[in-house]
């Protein structure tokens, strides 16, 4: 008799886990939106252009309180997440003949890439291009060079296929990073990074789109798994100084407009993409978009928004009634946090336990600027030994053999690019999606897999029965 199939381990899929999705919070929040006339009637509505006022007014609030930034409500546009926004952002500020190139930190989020692919800018054509990091983030000095290669090249002076003025522009770059917690690596750009980024972005009359999604899911790396410690709510951030690194976006509007923004428009050269999708759930489909004020209203005026309505209306006026009361930072600090630490902290340990015997290494920090050992976000990294298999194998052999399912490294280089850098001996586990025992059991089940091929067994699966082969 064939023994049954083991139950799948998912250690691919980037979702919260359904029991961190905050359900009662949210049937709290509808409820009393639905219940005053004065909320739900805008809210059922068409919305302004911007968004839902509320919800931009209490973002610049929150906002403010977190990154320590004076608020301002002119800087904030209410999104459909930060995909969708990430279309939106090319629709407004690239135009595929005038636009050189989008340039993707390798390795880079993997689902990114058609979207850069359907705004014109093709792979295969020279036009995604990636550049590497190390252990402080993006390499600005190749992502300079490579910039000035094609700098050297004639372009047209002007947007060829679109009219943008005078309510947005076409940059001559796209720069695209995660510059906390980074998917898939886990690196946290350094202060120095993030300055230096931002000053070539300003020379070379680019904007550094950030998706700024794991900003507030950040902790100091846990020691034990024994214990979760207690993260205050006194504070916005677990962390030593209470305040994270600033972002991309507060470091260019601290200079003011640059020689590239037209005569009195101040579009900057960086805009912060948020969303709640990592922080309430990704169906709520809601996010943010903060950059300098023309940029932020030159988004508003994308064609799809101007003629549906501010996306997520619905959404947005109910996700605005949970910061108003406080759910929002409740939820993030009592529970996603503390449980996203907790199973770092887990599948940590268990890949020193189980993995390091077979030469796999792992980032366990993705910053120490802030006083300590700090993580955050999904995922961790894994690099192979350089004598053993590579990353597909290995991932197709788990899936097979283990029914595990791993991201090999190969699904994060850019897109079309074979000069940007190669991950086939890495690895990206997620320890977001599975409990706390499935997600030490996936490492176990990766360690058996790796065991077997480095002893040289075969594992095939014929008609419903496993049989050995021992080279």
């Amino acid at each position: 008799m064939p023994s049954p199939p083991k139950k799948q381990i998912n250690l691919l899929r980037g979702w919260p886990s359904p029991s961190l999705l905050p359900a009662p919070s949210l049937l709290s929040s509808a409820q009393t939106a639905l219940t005053d006339p004065a909320t739900f009637i805008p809210g059922l509505q068409y919305g302004p252009d911007p968004g839902y006022l509320p919800l931009r007014e209490e973002l610049s609030r929150w906002l403010s309180l977190y990154y320590r930034v004076s608020p301002d409500v002119d800087r904030i546009c209410v999104t459909g997440g930060a995909s969708q926004n990430l279309a939106c952002l090319l629709q407004g500020f690239t135009d595929p003949g005038y636009t050189r190139a989008v340039w993707m930190v390798a390795p880079c989020y993997f689902l990114a890439g058609p979207i850069f692919e359907d705004a014109g800018f093709y792979g295969g054509l020279g036009r995604l291009r990636g550049f590497g990091e190390d252990g402080q983030g993006p390499d600005v000095e190749e992502l300079e060079r490579e910039i000035f290669k094609f700098e050297k090249q004639e372009w047209p002076d002007k947007p060829v296929y679109k009219l943008l003025s005078p309510t947005r522009k076409a940059y001559k770059h796209i720069i695209y990073v995660v510059p906390t917690c980074a998917n898939p690596s886990g690196t946290t750009m350094s202060l120095p990074r993030r300055r230096a980024l931002v000053d070539l972005a300003r020379r070379h009359d680019a904007l550094v789109i950030c998706d700024d999604v794991y900003d507030f899911l950040q902790w100091p790396v846990v020691t034990t798994t024994t214990t979760t410690p207690s993260l205050s709510s006194a504070s916005p951030l677990p962390l030593p100084t209470g305040t994270p690194l600033p972002r991309l976006v507060d470091i260019d509007l601290s200079l003011g407009p640059s020689a590239h923004d037209p005569k009195g428009k101040w579009f900057g050269h960086a805009v912060s993409n948020g969303t709640f999708s990592k922080l309430i759930g990704p169906g709520m489909r809601t996010g943010w978009a903060e950059g300098a004020p023309d940029l932020s209203r030159g988004l508003s005026q994308t064609g799809s928004t101007r003629s549906g309505g501010a996306p997520s209306q619905f959404a947005a006026m109910v996700v605005a009634e949970m910061l108003r009361r406080g759910e929002v930072d409740r939820h993030v600090t009592d529970k996603v946090r503390p449980a996203l630490r907790r199973r770092h902290g887990l599948m940590l340990e268990a890949v020193r336990g189980l993995l390091a015997g077979y030469g796999v290494g792992v980032k366990g920090e993705s910053s120490q600027e802030v006083g300590g050992g700090v993580y955050g976000g999904y995922f961790v990294w894994l690099t192979l030994p350089e004598d053993g298999p590579g990353a597909k194998e290995v991932a197709e052999r788990a899936k097979r053999e283990e029914n595990l399912i791993v991201a090999e490294g190969e699904m994060f280089e850019v897109p079309g690019d074979a000069r940007s850098p190669r991950f086939g001996r890495n690895l990206r586990l997620t320890f977001s999606w599975e409990e706390e025992g499935d997600v030490v059991e996936g490492v176990r089940r990766l360690g058996a897999v790796l065991g077997r091929m480095r002893d040289g067994v075969e594992e095939r699966v014929m008609e419903g029965y496993e049989e050995k082969v021992y080279k």
